[in-house]
């Protein structure tokens, strides 16, 4: 799993072992270290979520998604879901969460795990 963070954007793409550990667990995280802290940002099925929303406390992302948007997500072909959060005044949070599809140029990165980008020709 990665995250892109740009100012009120928050984008989160999994691979597909990433899709179907969080459909199967309903839950998973991804740790990086910063000496004696640590950021973590993670991914949780909710049944009481109408969409996608988001929490931050103690160096910790969550991102909540509704459990039934998950179901069949790794195989069918819905690239993510999209959100808007918003807080009042003129503050809100884009949140998105999308298939890690593989690069088109050539790059150093492990991506045998990635969805088949649909933009590949052939």
């Amino acid at each position: 799993m990665k995250i892109r963070i740009q100012r009120n954007s928050v984008r989160f793409r999994l691979s597909r072992t990433d899709i179907e550990k969080l459909s199967s667990e309903g839950y998973m995280e991804e740790v990086t270290p910063f000496g004696p802290t640590r950021f973590i940002y993670a991914v949780k099925k909710s049944t009481d979520v109408p969409g996608l929303s988001a929490e931050f406390g103690n160096g910790k992302i969550l991102l909540h998604i509704p459990a039934s948007w998950t179901d069949g997500w790794a195989d069918n072909n819905v690239v993510g879901h999209d959100g808007n959060m918003s807080f009042g005044n003129n503050e809100s949070l884009k949140l998105l969460i999308e298939k890690d599809f593989k690069c088109l140029d050539n790059v150093t990165d492990d991506q045998s795990d990635n969805y088949e980008n649909p933009a590949k020709t052939c």
